[in-house]
């Protein structure tokens, strides 16, 4: 259970590196910054919210 655990971690990770850098052409390169950071640290939590709050 705990290896399905990092590896949605890590998923979630990349999913949201990826679409900060690589389809976010209008946002700042600090505001990426900041998000590449949290989905570094906090990666489920990170990719709940940016699918919320993050994608406009």
């Amino acid at each position: 259970m705990n290896n399905l655990l990092y590896i949605v971690a890590v998923l979630c990770a990349v999913w949201v590196i990826y679409d900060v850098w690589a389809n976010r052409k209008s946002m700042s390169s600090g505001t990426k910054l900041l998000w590449t950071i949290c989905a570094l640290l906090f990666s489920i939590v990170t990719a709940i919210i940016y699918a919320v709050f993050g994608r406009k």
